[in-house]
């Protein structure tokens, strides 16, 4: 008798939105632990009220992100303290968790 393996269920993705407010900024990328912290990975749009928006599908799972705004680094506003953590150059990265 030949023992089938059971197919692995597929890991659902979520959409997840990211949003940083820089209407005076010229570009804004989103980066993180999800693509190896490349700064040239997911350029945001601007809205018309200056809101840089991107939506994301991740699987479950616990990231590690920052804004890269014209050339610096800068957290997300709507992150709050707690869900940040110490990064290795010193500052934080901020956290989000998919469910």
């Amino acid at each position: 008798m030949v023992l089938k393996s059971k197919p692995k269920p597929k890991v659902q993705t979520k959409n997840v939105q990211f949003e940083f407010p820089a209407s005076a900024a010229g570009a804004v990328y989103l980066t993180g632990d999800f693509d190896n912290w490349d700064v040239n990975a997911h350029r945001m749009q601007m809205d018309k009220k200056g809101i840089w928006k991107m939506n994301l599908s991740l699987k479950p799972g616990r990231y590690e992100y920052r804004f890269f705004v014209d050339g610096k680094w800068e957290n997300d506003p709507a992150c709050p303290l707690s869900s940040c953590v110490v990064n290795e150059f010193g500052s934080s990265n901020c956290v989000k968790i998919v469910e």
